[in-house]
């Protein structure tokens, strides 16, 4: 009995590592979790069987978490842990569409009417964009700059101050804004808690707050869609 025992268990390395050999990282990696949690399985009854239930309780836990039947972790602590990935924020306005990376924190956009309609913001080069800075609402100006305090930090020392007063011109957010428009400048979905929507706030507030080098305008409609959400939970 235990040699053929053996023969049964050399079969089974054998055909485990030439499984192994000829599969992808992915279906390796799952082969090793169904060996495992099968393993852990089997000795877990084994020392229930002897009665040393304390032992095989937690083994036995590892077990079916390998086999993906159970949870290793407590959701709350993956809650916590787990970071959505691709998740941007937009702020839009008459003339331009801006997004913000919540991963990477890159601000990108495009403009949406006039002769550069549909063109990318990374596209144009900084004089042109400069440009259109007198052309533009106040809403759209703010942003546009705010773009270009990523892009070029210098820009504001070599550009030429037009009649128009561009460089005068409120850094608050002007309007009512809409819940539609908070979620997204959060980068949130519509009935998320309040818990969630301060945590999208102080994460968006540490790349674009005025201390951190961000946008004074950008962090005020931060701030603004943040109030706006939390009306709900009142």
């Amino acid at each position: 009995m235990p040699l053929l025992l053996g023969v049964v268990v050399l079969i089974l390395l054998l055909w485990a590592v030439n499984a192994f050999s000829k599969a992808d990282p992915k279906q390796a990696a799952r082969i090793l979790r169904l060996i495992g949690g099968g393993a852990a399985l089997i000795f877990a009854g084994f020392l229930a069987l002897r009665g040393e239930i304390a032992v095989a309780i937690p083994i036995g836990a590892v077990g079916l978490g390998l086999l993906g039947w159970i949870s290793l972790w407590p959701a709350t602590f993956g809650g916590r842990t787990q970071k959505s990935p691709g998740q941007v924020s937009r702020v839009r306005s008459a003339f331009v569409e801006m997004e913000l990376d919540h991963d990477s924190g890159a601000l990108r956009g495009h403009i949406l009417a006039g002769q550069y309609e549909g063109i990318s913001l990374d596209a144009l080069d900084p004089p042109t964009l400069i440009g259109l800075l007198g052309e533009i609402d106040d809403d759209s100006r703010q942003l546009l700059m705010s773009y270009l305090d990523r892009r070029e930090p210098t820009w504001r020392e070599h550009a030429e101050r037009d009649a128009a007063g561009w460089e005068r011109s409120s850094a608050a957010p002007s309007g009512k804004m809409t819940e539609e428009e908070a979620y997204q400048i959060l980068g949130l979905q519509p009935g998320a808690s309040a818990e969630e929507i301060g945590r999208a706030h102080r994460s968006l507030m540490k790349k674009l707050h005025p201390d951190q080098g961000g946008s004074t305008y950008l962090a005020a409609r931060v701030n603004q869609a943040k109030d706006v959400l939390l009306r709900r939970h009142r």
